[in-house]
């Protein structure tokens, strides 16, 4: 007799994560580099231009629709990531400052993302065909408390993907994308278990994305997403009365269709759509086999360590890939890896696939072997426990001298700058240090019922490593991926009150940090008659001869990024009439 899932699981395996454990862990992930910072080079701070420009402009509804930063549109061709961004600003108290307030709304949403796969996986899971196999003398796991189990390890999944950190703390379109594309995720998963919650999140959902500017990962995802849940309508039939559960009504086939269709149809209108793709080879200067190596290193790291256990899930669970707790989440990575192939957002493309490679991950668990998890587990302590070990040490050589070696190559990186010793931050990093030594010792101990416990230490150690980069190696992250000490330089030059400054060349990141950090009135250099100032990038250097006249202006100085001669700004000033 064939098994009808590949999952055996007592009830004893599925015992609860506590609540208040799983979320001091989200916070413990969530919460550093909110506070301290300023927005990063160079996704991070363009995206807060376009939201700053927003926030203060008057030129009504029109603006709002076509944002621009000095007359240049975004590359990712978004709306509603700038519109939630201009609102935290304008909402937000004198005291707090604006990019702090956009981080905190744009953590808000990271925080619903980790609430939306959570309860994706949970309904998902309570579909009979996800259900483990059933025992002759019972015994067996209760229906809901492996759904809960499950949902647990699809969200320790999630937060031990290597992907999420950075960008899952920027303030790009990339996380509202991500955001919308979950809600999407979690729309059609408990759609038939909860219609109106799932409906406002699928409605939401895919209307957000086109406003994105994702709108055809948004149409394929729909598309995909109604067949799935057609084929399992038709499917229910040949379920026997006790396998009987909630399944896709044609109301909700219909809903399906009619999001779909009406979010296509926006971004007809509001004319979104727009030609990115960019096949492998097509890069200039990089070879066919070049791209392939690149994107192929970057889906093993990114979504490390999800995709081997996703791998694991579609090989024990392929008699099941039509059912949809399979079907979906492979879905919805199959879509973002396409983008990932297929457009220059390779990064920003893939973050989108996270939540389903953490729902192919939980799936793996009831069918791991014992050996299997234990060779996880020692993987996991060496490399994060060795990680946070050169986070420390680095730590300490910065701030002491030795060792010696470490110490030169940090005063290499930051050219020097040693910031004073923030010992909140120290308490911090030391008080999750302990809880990660704790942890180890819990998992080294006779846990081995708890279904979720495999995912623990990849969980703990992503969140001990952000936590630790964000607290003891903040201010030097923030001097060094900032562009403020460059601006900064260029403010001292230019006095309190230099009026308008002409710019040539410059690109977006860093008119976004010349406006946030120095509040410089920026003008094109081509309606600059009466700017006494010119900031020229080095990418205009080779053609500057052909545009500057340099019997009026002559060279004040060069600024450069620390950490990067790409970044270089020639300051000039007219000459004196």
């Amino acid at each position: 007799m064939n098994q009808p899932t590949p999952a055996i699981v007592a009830q004893s395996a599925v015992r609860r994560l506590p609540r208040i454990a799983l979320l001091l862990l989200c916070a413990a992930y969530l919460l550093p580099g909110l506070i301290g910072r300023g927005p990063w080079k160079s996704a991070d701070v363009t995206s807060f231009g376009y939201m700053a420009e927003l926030a203060r402009t008057t030129e009504g509804l029109a603006r709002w629709l076509d944002p621009l930063l000095l007359g240049l549109r975004p590359e990712t061709p978004a709306l509603l990531p700038y519109w939630i961004g201009a609102f935290a600003i304008k909402l937000a108290p004198s005291w707090v400052h604006p990019d702090l307030a956009v981080r905190i709304v744009f953590a808000l949403m990271l925080w619903l993302v980790f609430t939306t796969t959570w309860y994706a996986v949970y309904f998902l899971a309570r579909t009979p065909r996800a259900q483990p196999v059933a025992f002759a003398f019972g015994g067996e796991a209760l229906p809901k408390d492996y759904a809960r189990a499950m949902a647990d390890g699809s969200l320790l999944a999630l937060l031990a993907c290597l992907g999420l950190a950075q960008l899952g703390h920027e303030t790009t379109p990339a996380l509202a994308q991500l955001f919308f594309t979950t809600h999407m995720f979690f729309g059609i998963a408990a759609l038939p278990y909860r219609p109106l919650g799932a409906t406002i999140a699928l409605l939401g959902g895919t209307f957000g994305l086109t406003l994105s500017g994702a709108p055809v990962v948004g149409l394929a995802l729909g598309l995909g997403g109604l067949l799935i849940a057609w084929h399992d309508s038709h499917g229910r039939a040949t379920l026997s009365e006790e396998d009987a559960a909630p399944g896709y009504t044609r109301n909700a086939l219909g809903l399906i269709a009619a999001a779909t269709l009406i979010a296509a149809l926006m971004a007809i209108v509001m004319k979104l759509w727009h030609w990115q793709i960019a096949l492998p080879g097509s890069h200039t200067g990089r070879s066919l086999g070049a791209d392939i190596g690149s994107q192929l290193r970057l889906l093993l790291w990114f979504t490390w360590p999800a995709w081997p256990l996703a791998l694991w899930t579609l090989w024990r669970w392929r008699r099941q890939l039509s059912a949809r707790h399979v079907a979906l989440p492979l879905w919805f990575v199959a879509v973002p890896l396409a983008a990932t192939w297929s457009t220059d957002f390779s990064e920003r493309s893939l973050l989108l696939a996270l939540p389903a490679f953490a729902t192919l991950a939980a799936f793996a668990l009831p069918t791991f072997r014992r050996s299997v998890a234990a060779l996880i587990d020692w993987f996991t302590l060496l490399f994060f426990s060795g990680s946070a070990l050169i986070i420390w040490t680095y730590w300490i050589a910065m701030q002491s001298g030795w060792p010696p070696k470490m110490a030169s190559s940090v005063a290499r990186l930051t050219l020097g700058h040693v910031p004073p010793i923030s010992w909140l931050g120290v308490v911090f990093a030391v008080a999750a240090t302990i809880a990660w030594c704790w942890l180890v010792r819990w998992r080294s101990g006779r846990h081995r019922a708890a279904l979720w416990k495999t995912l623990v230490l990849p969980a703990g150690g992503a969140a001990l490593c952000w936590l630790l980069g964000m607290t003891l190696w903040l201010p030097s992250l923030d001097h060094v991926l900032s562009y403020g000490p460059q601006v900064a330089a260029i403010a001292e030059k230019v006095g309190p009150q230099p009026g308008c400054v002409a710019e040539l060349g410059v690109p977006r990141p860093q008119i976004a940090a010349l406006r946030h950090h120095g509040n410089f009135d920026l003008e094109d250099f081509n309606d600059s008659s009466r700017c006494r100032w010119l900031l020229i990038s080095a990418d205009a250097i080779p053609t500057l001869r052909t545009v500057v006249s340099f019997d009026q202006w002559h060279l004040v100085g060069s600024f450069r990024r620390q950490t990067s001669a790409n970044d270089d700004l020639l300051l000039y000033e007219r000459h004196a009439p």
